[in-house]
């Protein structure tokens, strides 16, 4: 019984793993899309942070696959906060 619950285990750590990776890569377009509002340079920044939410991605989808999704929400409340403070601070507009 255990090999059971242990492959089914498995099996959802993958799904929650690729779930994460998929959610990821849809940031990537919000983080790309964000040149509507961030200024160029303020963009690359931008960028540097969702390539190290990559490397972070990967490293916990290879340690723990089940928290991979946590990673993508991480990567929009950042996005958010980063646009907020632009916006407050530096007076971003659309």
């Amino acid at each position: 019984m255990q090999r059971d619950t242990s492959s089914r285990s498995q099996v959802v750590a993958t799904i929650s793993g690729v779930i994460g990776v998929v959610l990821y890569l849809v940031t990537g377009f919000v983080y790309l899309s964000s040149g509507l509002v961030v200024p160029a340079p303020w963009l690359f920044i931008l960028w540097g942070i969702w390539i190290a939410g990559l490397y972070m991605l990967v490293t916990v989808y290879r340690a723990r696959r089940v928290w991979t999704p946590a990673v993508p929400v991480g990567a929009i409340i950042v996005w958010w906060v980063y646009l907020m403070v632009g916006e407050a601070v530096l007076g971003w507009t659309a």
